[in-house]
């Protein structure tokens, strides 16, 4: 059986992996990031899942050669800073870059999920601390945790308040979640230079709301009437994509720009780009609508 504090295959240089404390995690942990990622790992001897983590924790570290440190930290002896981070059961790892917490996951994981941590953590260390949490913000959005994106944007913009791909980021979070007061709020942080695709994005986003007609019944009737009204189903459009119904209103203008692509020179097309740049270029919105569009124009 292996024990804490050994490893298997390789021996870490000296000083790559210590043993921790509530009094000297300001050193081994908050500073020491701030040139090399640290890996927290809180323990305990009674802890089965701990003896199974920490060498496989350990040989990763060595195998990195220096460019991770590993610092163990027994709960029960030190509370303080496991507290702090809410620890709630054991084995709890967090990586800290810059002197803040940007990854981590609890319980013992299998070998190689614990090598690609540590390899993607020693990847990542020469990146500043502020890209560090971008790229964490990023792997959140795509994961669908958006709370966690939310927390690495809000941590960018405590270190660097004028962030323009944070300010755009969290933006882009409140208008997607139909807060487009907080949404602009945000906007109001960016420099008058900023410049992101998200900014342009939810200030987007933000004119379609502020334009979009609030009922969308007469609208429907006039085209029940009459599928050619161009005009009402422009006005659709604007409806829809003002509260979120972003593919709905892509198909209202696909439809029209099918049946007269010229109407009030181009005016379908041109609220259909809008539209994409409201939604994100990489968005599905914008990718399915472009799909739709050049079937349209080249068939």
């Amino acid at each position: 059986m292996t024990l804490i504090g050994e490893t298997q295959g390789a021996t870490p240089p000296a000083d790559v992996v210590k043993d921790g404390s509530d009094a000297s995690f300001a050193a081994d942990v908050i500073e020491a990031s701030h040139t090399t990622p640290v890996i927290v790992d809180f323990w305990a001897t009674w802890c089965g899942p701990c003896r199974q983590l920490g060498p496989a924790l350990e040989k990763a570290v060595a195998a990195a050669k220096g460019a991770v440190k590993l610092v163990k930290i027994d709960i029960d002896k030190n509370p303080a800073y496991a507290g702090q981070l809410r620890v709630q059961s054991i084995p709890a790892v967090f990586a800290f870059v810059g002197g803040q917490p940007v990854d981590g996951f609890m319980g013992a994981l299998p070998e190689s999920q614990v090598k690609a941590f540590v390899d993607r953590l020693a990847k990542e260390g020469g990146a500043s601390p502020i890209d560090q949490l971008l790229e964490m913000a990023k792997d959140s959005v795509e994961l669908g945790d958006m709370g966690g994106a939310a927390q690495a944007y809000a941590q960018v913009l405590q270190m660097e308040p004028g962030n323009a791909k944070a300010i755009g980021g969290l933006a882009r979070l409140y208008q997607q979640a139909g807060d487009l007061e907080r949404a602009a709020e945000v906007l109001d942080m960016a420099p008058p230079d900023a410049k992101d695709p998200a900014i342009d994005g939810v200030r987007a986003a933000l004119a379609l709301a502020a334009e979009a007609p609030s009922e969308t019944a007469a609208f429907e009737q006039r085209l029940a009437a009459d599928p050619a009204d161009h005009e009402a189903r422009l006005e659709l459009a604007k409806a829809l994509a003002g509260s979120g119904r972003m593919m709905e209103a892509v198909d209202q203008l696909i439809e029209s720009i099918r049946l007269d692509r010229s109407w009030n020179d181009e005016a379908a097309r041109k609220q259909l780009l809008t539209i994409f740049e409201a939604a994100g270029p990489m968005s599905d919105v914008a990718k399915q609508g472009r799909r739709k569009l050049s079937s349209i124009l080249f068939s």
